[in-house]
């Protein structure tokens, strides 16, 4: 069974036992949180649910793992010929989320 759900404006597809990354979450480590904007669900078998736009009782029980920072992005900007060059990095806010039941 999977379901597509919609986190801080961001679409995942998920399954039970899923870990993903998504934005920092303003909830605290081991914490369970409920998501319940779930725009599609799909028991595995072909029978697909969708949302208009979301299932109004399907909702997803998840675990925040974790939080930490993705990886270092390199910002480089150049203008030819005026001597101008700046390097800046920048790396993301993320949380580690472990997702635990869909119910449909």
């Amino acid at each position: 069974m999977y379901a597509i759900v919609e986190i801080s404006g961001h679409q995942y597809k998920v399954a039970e036992k899923d870990v993903i990354f998504v934005d920092r979450q303003q909830a605290d480590e081991n914490k369970k949180i409920t998501l319940d904007k779930v725009l599609l669900t799909s028991d595995g078998n072909g029978k697909v649910n969708v949302g208009t736009p979301v299932l109004e009782k399907a909702k997803v029980q998840a675990k925040i793992v974790d939080h930490t920072k993705g990886d270092k992005m390199i910002v480089f900007k150049k203008k030819r010929r005026k001597g101008y060059q700046v390097t800046r990095g920048h790396r993301r806010h993320l949380t580690r989320i472990l997702i635990e039941k869909i119910t449909a």
